[in-house]
């Protein structure tokens, strides 16, 4: 076993299992994209911020890369998203929803 760290890490998916939780995480920097195991299940990461994570690797006949602790990235954050009037996220787009009398009015 050896020691693993990355640093600007955010959540891409997460699943739970009988014996432990799976991340998938993305490095924001490279684009590499890690699978991490927390067996104690006691992690709470959402896909709202950047993640600094530890562990070890445990290479018995996969590589498993097991979480130690996990922190926020407080030198890195993601854009935040931001809700218009109606409640719908806008990501990066310059949409506005309209809602208003006519026949293609579906408010």
């Amino acid at each position: 076993m050896f020691n693993f760290s990355a640093n600007h890490l955010l959540l891409l998916s997460r699943m739970e299992y009988r014996s432990c939780v799976v991340f998938l995480m993305q490095d924001h920097s490279t684009r590499r994209v890690y699978r991490l195991y927390d067996f104690t299940k006691s992690q709470t990461i959402t896909s709202d911020h950047f993640y600094c994570v530890s562990g070890k690797v445990n290479s018995a006949d996969k590589l498993y890369l097991v979480i130690e602790s996990v922190k926020r990235d407080t030198k890195h954050s993601p854009e935040p998203r931001s809700y218009d009037w109606s409640g719908a996220a806008r990501e990066g787009r310059h949409e506005l929803i309209r809602c208003g009398k006519g026949k293609n009015s579906e408010c």
